[in-house]
């Protein structure tokens, strides 16, 4: 089952990042948070990725050539007969195919434009700004036993201020941005069949407006209620966030930790 990764997005409510990279290549604890959402997949064993490219993609194609080519060890034998001996032992074992969608394509023109990489199989699609601790195997088991067309997980998002609790008029404890207790918003880790995409019309079509409305419509649009860790990097305060609860050691979403 294939991985499609929507990576092509201008990120303005990030430009401080995003000026010189798309949003998907800025670094939460020196590695691309696209990076991040890869090994979540890739440690449940979806390990080849459809990238839809847009707004600097070249960047992320540098990266991956550079990263395909530089990482892990190297011994050179210099000389007559110069060559290069590099250690892959470390390098992931993954494919991955890296798709221009075009700079200013909404997201439901650019999963349609990736419908001759995805094939006409069931594939797992998500954004490349969001992470979560969601069980991949589980979210697919779902999406197999009920037999609609798309499955979109439902999480709870981050709460924008801290929450007290109290006794009486007492305070008891104080928690720092905990996941909200009401509401539920589109968490964006999709499994999809190959017909969702004939209710995508073209390029400048949201992929959350029209498709899924008229999915919902047609009854082929069923939740997963996800209560665990998501959290998605759209500004700067997103960002500083997710940094420090790696920095912390708490990284809930970095699942590939736990093997």
């Amino acid at each position: 089952m294939k991985v499609a990764i929507l990576a092509g997005g201008k990120g303005t409510r990030l430009a401080e990042e995003t000026v010189v990279r798309p949003k998907p290549m800025v670094e939460i604890g020196g590695l691309p948070i696209l990076m991040h959402i890869m090994r979540i997949y890739a440690h449940y064993g979806f390990d080849e990725f459809v990238v839809a490219l847009g707004y600097k993609g070249e960047v992320i194609k540098r990266y991956f050539h550079d990263f395909t080519n530089l990482s892990g060890n190297l011994t050179f034998r210099m000389g007559e007969h110069a060559t290069a001996i590099r250690d892959t032992s470390d390098m992931p074992d993954w494919t991955v195919h890296l798709v221009e969608t075009g700079d200013e394509t909404l997201t439901g023109g650019r999963v349609k434009r990736l419908k001759d990489w995805l094939g006409d199989e069931t594939f797992l699609l998500t954004w490349g700004d969001g992470v979560s601790d969601v069980d991949i195997k589980k979210l697919i088991e779902f999406h197999k036993s009920h037999g609609k067309l798309a499955t979109v997980t439902a999480v709870r998002p981050q709460a924008r201020y801290g929450h007290m609790r109290f006794e009486g008029n007492q305070v008891v404890a104080f928690e720092e941005k905990p996941q909200t207790a009401e509401g539920w918003i589109n968490g964006a880790f999709f499994v999809l069949e190959p017909e969702v995409l004939d209710y995508i019309d073209g390029d400048m079509v949201m992929f959350e407006h029209a498709p899924m409305e008229n999915l919902a419509r047609d009854g082929q649009l069923m939740a997963y209620f996800h209560d665990g860790f998501w959290s998605a990097m759209d500004t700067l305060r997103d960002k500083r966030v997710l940094e420090n609860l790696w920095n912390d050691g708490g990284r809930p979403w970095a699942v590939w930790e736990k093997e």
